[in-house]
């Protein structure tokens, strides 16, 4: 690590460096798994009560909108197979057993942000002095809040298509090009991680960290989980046979692999900012270079 501690590496190489080796040290693969498992856990239901709470609108449309806005940005090798076990699910369940299902899933996926919320309280050098109640009900009002935003962008994207034919009839000419539901779409499904990514920084740790310090992680998390969604699909697509390992289960345990992989790569952003604050402050970051 010597060659880290060299005042003339830029910044953000020296803060990469440290953060790889933080992240090795405090066990950041051992948190990665539980983050992994616990949203494996929580997929499932959630999305069943995601759906039960959108009940009201279009059904099917809701469904279909939901299930891209979550896996949108997933290796389709990846995520078909458990899109459609998971319209399988949805076609044959009552919304009592979504709503049950969603209770569960609400605990579950509060473990795995409970993970999270511990990961980037060390990866920052932080003291977290909130009781356990009130760290588990704001993991519990993320995942609600996660919940709520996808129903209100399914529902936005039910209702632009009729808005924009509305504004193609009052505008003569030519239709504006971004009036469109798939670039909508598509700025969904880019946007809600993104805006995901950025909550976990901002609520999580310990305490509060300006939107200066926490970009840069933010934004490697971002590049990085763009990179392993391509590196994962091609791996799969060429070298994996899932299915001679893990028989039926191999839909699942790709699926496990990449929330391990993604958690992983969130983890890391976090140890990355915790890095760039102690090299920029000049205090205990050459203890563990």
């Amino acid at each position: 690590m010597s060659l880290l501690a060299n005042p003339a590496i830029p910044d953000p190489v020296r803060a990469f460096g440290l953060a790889l080796h933080r992240f090795a040290g405090k066990g950041g693969w051992v948190m990665s798994s539980h983050v992994a498992m616990s949203m494996m856990l929580a997929l499932f239901p959630f999305i069943l009560f995601v759906v039960a709470l959108a009940g009201s609108l279009s059904h099917d449309l809701i469904t279909e909108d939901l299930i891209e806005l979550i896996f949108g940005t997933w290796p389709e090798a990846v995520a078909d197979p458990i899109e459609t076990e998971l319209k399988a699910v949805l076609a044959g369940a009552s919304t009592q057993v979504m709503t049950v299902g969603g209770l569960l899933a609400i605990y579950f996926a509060s473990n795995g942000v409970d993970a999270v919320r511990e990961a980037m309280t060390r990866a920052y050098h932080d003291v977290d002095l909130r009781p356990f109640w009130q760290a588990r009900l704001l993991c519990i009002a993320l995942v609600v809040a996660g919940g709520g935003v996808l129903i209100i962008t399914a529902a936005v994207e039910v209702v632009f298509p009729i808005y924009a034919t509305l504004v193609a009839e009052a505008i003569p000419g030519e239709t504006p090009t971004w009036v469109s539901k798939e670039r909508l779409s598509w700025i969904f499904i880019v946007a809600i991680p993104a805006g995901g990514v950025l909550a976990c920084h901002m609520v999580l740790p310990g305490r509060r960290h300006s939107l200066v310090q926490i970009l840069p992680g933010v934004l490697l998390t971002l590049a990085l989980w763009a990179a392993a969604g391509w590196g994962f699909s091609y791996y799969i697509g060429k070298f994996a046979v899932y299915s001679a390992t893990y028989a039926g289960l191999a839909g699942a345990m790709a699926a496990l692999i990449f929330l391990y992989l993604n958690s992983a790569i969130l983890i890391l952003g976090a140890e990355y900012n915790g890095a760039l604050i102690d090299l920029r402050s000049g205090g205990g970051a050459e203890d563990d270079l």
